[in-house]
C-alpha cells in the first residue's frame, strides 16, 4: 500500500457541475485527491521504486477537466496519474539485469510501443491497468525506466522536469527538421528560423534548435521565462504585446514583428498547439516551405485551417505524440548539455501537488512546476538538491 494521487470520475463530474460546465472555472485541486493504492506484485522483470520528485504535466489537466475525453470514465471510474518522475530503485525482479537497488532512474510514459517503437497509448493515462507516479512508491517494468544522468550538470529538480518533456521536444525537433529537409536541403539553406510558443516543451525544442546552430525565438507572455531563454541565446517575443492574438490586427502586428526579426523570411519551423488563436498567428508567421509541429491538444482535439493557403505556401502541419524507446534514451543523453529547463520558483511539497496542478492550469507559474515527493533523499542525490 502506498499514498498516491487519483482522479475519480465522481469528482470530475461534481466539479464540472459546480461550475455549470464552464471549464474555465474548474478548480483542478478539487479533482485530484490524495488516495491509497495497492501496489502490484512484482514480476520477474519488474522494479519497485521510491519516488523522489515529479513534475506537473498537462495530461493530468486533461484528465481532471475531462475536456478532450473523460479518461477516468473510460478507465473504469478512476485513474492514478503521473508519468514523469525521478525514483530510487528499491528492489528488482529475478530477471532484471540492467538495474540494482540504490540506483537513481527516470521514468518515461511510452505505454505500449507499436512495431516501430512509437507509443500506441500513454502510461498512467490510457494504457489499460496502468498506475502513475504521483505516488510515494511504484512498481514498473524494467523497460519503463532509464538510468538518471546524475553527472549531467543539472540539479535534481531540473532532472525531474525532463522525463516527459525532453523526449517530446526531441521527437518534435527531429520530425520538424526532417520534414523541412525533404523540401529544402541543408546546402540550399543551412540556418533555419525556429519559433516556439509558451511552455516547457517549446523551451527544450528551441534549446535543441539553438544547439544545432539555428536562430531560435521564444514567444511567451512571461518575462521570467523569456529572460531565462535569452540567457541561452534564444530571442524573446512578448506575446502580451499582441494581446495574445485576440484580434486580426494583433496577429498582423505579430507577423510584422516576426518579419522584422527574420529579415522578411518568416519562421521555417514552429512548435505550436495547432489550435486556438496561437495557430492562426503562427500559420501567418510561417515562411514558405515552413513546418508547424504539435505534440498536444490542450485546447481541442479538432483542427481547422485554410488548406489552400497551406498548399500554396508549401506549409506542412505535423501532429506528433511521444518518442520511441531509442529516442527516449537519446533525449536523456542531452540533459544538461542541451536541455536546461526553467524551473518554477517554488518546489512544492507532496501534499501540495493539487495546488501545483491548479496553478499550472491557471498559467501562473514562471517555470516547470516540480513536486518533491520523498522527505529523506538518498545520498546519491544529496549534492543535487539546491
Amino acid at each position: 500500500m502506498t499514498r498516491a494521487y487519483s482522479i475519480d470520475v465522481k469528482d470530475v463530474t461534481a466539479e464540472r457541475e459546480r461550475v455549470n460546465q464552464d471549464l474555465s472555472q474548474v478548480d483542478i485541486s478539487r479533482v485530484i485527491r490524495l488516495d491509497e493504492l495497492d501496489l502490484a506484485e512484482m514480476g520477474p522483470r519488474d522494479v519497485r521504486l521510491r519516488i523522489l520528485a515529479v513534475s506537473a504535466e498537462h495530461n493530468v489537466d486533461h484528465a481532471a477537466l475531462a475536456d478532450t475525453v473523460n479518461i477516468a470514465e473510460l478507465r473504469g471510474g478512476k485513474i492514478y496519474p503521473g508519468n514523469s518522475a525521478v525514483g530510487e530503485v528499491m528492489a528488482v525482479g529475478a530477471e532484471v539485469t540492467r538495474f540494482k537497488p540504490g540506483e537513481i532512474v527516470v521514468t518515461h510514459c511510452n505505454g505500449a510501443p507499436d512495431r516501430f517503437g512509437f507509443p500506441k497509448v500513454i502510461w498512467a493515462y490510457d494504457t489499460p491497468d496502468s498506475t502513475g507516479w504521483y505516488a510515494e512508491e511504484a512498481v514498473v517494468a524494467d523497460w519503463q525506466i532509464v538510468p538518471a544522468p546524475l553527472h549531467c550538470g543539472l540539479n535534481l529538480w531540473e532532472i525531474a522536469a525532463l522525463p516527459l518533456r525532453a523526449p517530446t521536444a526531441y521527437h518534435l525537433w527531429r520530425r520538424a527538421e526532417g520534414i523541412f529537409r525533404v523540401k529544402v536541403p541543408e546546402e540550399r539553406l543551412a540556418t533555419l528560423n525556429v519559433m516556439g510558443f509558451g511552455g516547457g516543451v517549446s523551451e527544450l525544442f528551441l534549446m535543441l534548435a539553438r544547439a544545432r546552430g539555428h536562430n531560435a525565438y521564444f514567444c511567451s507572455g512571461s518575462p521570467e521565462r523569456r529572460a531565462a531563454l535569452e540567457a541561452h541565446g534564444i530571442v524573446g517575443i512578448d506575446q502580451k504585446a499582441f494581446n495574445r492574438f485576440a484580434s486580426r490586427e494583433d496577429s498582423k502586428g505579430f507577423v510584422k514583428e516576426v518579419r522584422g526579426l527574420t529579415g522578411g523570411e518568416g519562421m521555417h519551423v514552429i512548435c505550436d498547439m495547432l489550435r486556438g488563436p496561437l495557430f492562426n498567428a503562427g500559420f501567418a508567421a510561417a515562411s514558405r516551405e515552413g513546418v508547424i509541429v504539435s505534440a498536444g491538444w490542450q485546447l481541442s482535439r479538432d483542427v481547422g485551417y485554410n488548406s489552400a493557403a497551406a498548399s500554396i505556401k508549401q506549409i506542412t502541419l505535423d501532429h506528433t505524440h511521444y518518442e520511441t524507446l531509442e529516442g527516449i534514451e537519446a533525449a536523456t543523453a542531452l540533459y544538461g548539455s542541451v536541455f536546461k529547463p526553467t524551473i518554477h520558483s517554488e518546489i512544492y511539497a507532496f501534499e501540495d501537488l493539487p495546488r501545483a496542478m491548479a496553478e499550472m492550469h491557471e498559467n501562473s507559474q514562471i517555470g516547470i512546476p516540480i513536486i518533491r515527493v520523498a522527505g529523506d533523499m538518498p545520498e546519491a542525490v544529496a549534492a543535487l538538491i539546491p
